[in-house]
């Protein structure tokens, strides 16, 4: 879906950022993270202030999908394939990644376990793979569980094997719906103790779904941003919550986006007017600098890789000179980037 001016370059979108302020591990407790208000100026404080900095009425839109352990490691005789799920297309049958998929041809089979394997059904040339598995539908979250690792982004280190303690860290706290193979991360900063400070607060809360695919983590390589092709995902909002956010409109509230995700969701969603339709469907929708937002009037969110379609999506939110400016003054006080990294509250 074209959302953008079609003279962006993605240079434009690059910066600096030292390796070291790429988190590796989450901030225990989860709403300890430090959060950088972007509004008239800019603010430090931490996520634990969100009830003071958002305002009674607010309502708040979180993603409640649930990430599964999608990184999968088997052999095909005697390769080691490493397997990565991405998105579903029929009862067992995966488009994935595989590498080295230079290794694996129609037909073959790679095992995971000697009850677990999947058949391969067809090859790109981009790396990706369509796969059979031989569990059924209902049988493969069990078998996920149980041979699966969680599908942490390529920027955060960890051997073989994982650290058993991502399988719940890398997850929401009110994460319901699996399908997703990536976090909605700005919601891994929220705690009981914080959504009840939120409540009290009289700020409201309502849960959409997107399935965040792998194509999050895909770098644009395209030089024009015109020219990139943006990954689809699966998102439903059901007609209760519709017409709960457009009755908070009506009354004047905010609608309060807790990450990319939930926002791309209510924007695809949502009309000419801004007001947001029941939706169960796949959207494509990239936002950059240039697009009308028509639902969401605050966003929270994390730190974005350059380059990225997320660093473009915050950009088009709080402007371009306004987010490089934040995110200098982020590199200088030591905030944590990306996934487990630290939080923004951007107004538009």
């Amino acid at each position: 879906m074209p959302a953008q001016s079609p003279d962006l370059l993605t240079s434009d979108f690059d910066f600096d950022l030292p390796p070291e302020l790429i988190a590796q591990t989450p901030i225990n407790p989860r709403d300890h993270a430090k959060l950088l208000h972007i509004g008239a100026g800019l603010a430090d404080h931490h996520v634990y202030d969100l009830p003071s900095l958002l305002r009674a009425g607010d309502l708040l839109i979180f993603n409640d999908t649930k990430v599964i352990p999608a990184r999968l490691y088997g052999k095909r005789d005697d390769v080691e394939i490493e397997i990565f799920l991405h998105k579903k297309y029929a009862p067992s049958v995966w488009q994935v990644f595989a590498k080295p998929g230079k290794r694996l041809h129609v037909g073959d089979r790679v095992d995971f376990a000697p009850d677990f394997s999947a058949e391969i059904l067809e090859k790109n040339e981009d790396g990706e793979v369509l796969v059979r598995f031989s569990v059924p539908d209902e049988s493969l979250p069990a078998s996920l569980e149980k041979y699966g690792e969680t599908p942490l982004p390529p920027y955060i280190k960890r051997g073989k094997g994982g650290d058993v303690n991502d399988r719940a860290r890398y997850q929401t706290i009110y994460a319901a719906r699996e399908g997703a193979v990536a976090a909605p991360t700005a919601g891994l900063h929220f705690t009981p103790e914080l959504l009840e400070k939120l409540t009290a607060r009289d700020i409201e809360c309502a849960t959409v779904t997107l399935h965040v695919g792998a194509g999050t983590f895909h770098p644009v390589k395209a030089d024009h941003v015109k020219d990139h092709v943006m990954h689809a995902e699966w998102g439903e909002i059901t007609p209760g919550i519709a017409a709960y956010i457009n009755k908070a409109r009506a009354e004047g509230r905010r609608i309060v986006a807790v990450g990319t995700t939930s926002l791309r969701l209510l924007e695809a969603a949502a009309d000419a007017n801004g007001t947001v339709h029941p939706f169960q469907d796949e959207t494509d929708i990239f936002i950059t600098p240039g697009y009308n937002f028509r639902a969401v009037d605050a966003l929270i969110t994390n730190f974005h890789l350059p380059k990225s379609t997320l660093f473009m999506l915050v950009s088009a939110f709080a402007g371009l000179d306004r987010m490089r400016a934040a995110y200098e003054h982020a590199k200088a006080c030591g905030y944590r980037f990306y996934s487990y990294g630290d939080a923004s509250l951007l107004e538009r």
